[in-house]
């Protein structure tokens, strides 16, 4: 059977001006390097909590990697792997240029990171990229993705209109197929055979 390939919505495109509004722009940035350094420094810090070993990461979808440069302080020795689907990254940063619909690895991951790509799926396309992060990932998975809940809440001056909203139950009841929700936007990879307690999980 053909894997659905992304689809996107014509009006975003991922080019150098889609990236100077929402990365480069004090005024309309959505992201800074020290922001997502601190969700780097979460992610890094609940898995040595956990005591889950980590020596391969990937994060599809990586952006300008700024999240990718600062797990590399936290993880020295591992393998760090960036996935983008936007040619005008790939070409820039020299990642590896690939979707999180259908992108396949030798081996899986320890720590999969898919942080604000999956709401520019339509929900055929974000189903089969959810069934697929579940094949790239053996350890922890973070996910950050825009909500119909957070639309209400966001700074919309800040964040791309053009995605498609599905309400958080939506992805979880397909990550709950694989993983085992530990707060924060983390899920561990199921079966899980860490001690988690009770209120550990939301």
């Amino acid at each position: 059977m053909k894997k659905p390939r992304p689809k996107y919505s014509e009006k975003t495109r991922f080019d150098a001006a889609y990236y100077r509004r929402f990365y480069q722009n004090p005024a309309t940035r959505a992201h800074t390097p020290a922001s997502l350094a601190r969700k780097a420094t979460f992610i890094a810090t609940y898995l040595r909590y956990l005591e889950m070993p980590v020596k391969r990461v990937l994060d599809i979808g990586c952006g300008m990697g700024w999240t990718l440069k600062a797990l590399e302080g936290y993880f020295p020795n591992a393998r760090l792997d960036g996935v983008e689907f936007s040619p005008h990254l790939c070409e820039r940063y020299g990642w590896i240029e690939g979707s999180v619909v259908d992108y396949t690895s030798s081996a899986p991951y320890d720590l999969v990171i898919c942080n604000d790509v999956l709401p520019s799926l339509d929900d055929e396309a974000c189903a089969a990229a959810l069934r697929n992060l579940a094949a790239l990932c053996r350890g922890a998975l973070f996910i950050g993705a825009l909500t119909a809940e957070d639309w209400q809440r966001c700074d919309k001056g800040r964040t791309d209109r053009h995605v498609h909203l599905r309400e958080a139950s939506w992805y979880r009841r397909r990550l709950a197929r694989n993983f085992q929700s530990v707060g924060g936007g983390l899920f561990l990879k199921k079966p899980v055979d860490i001690t988690l307690w009770e209120l550990d999980v939301p």
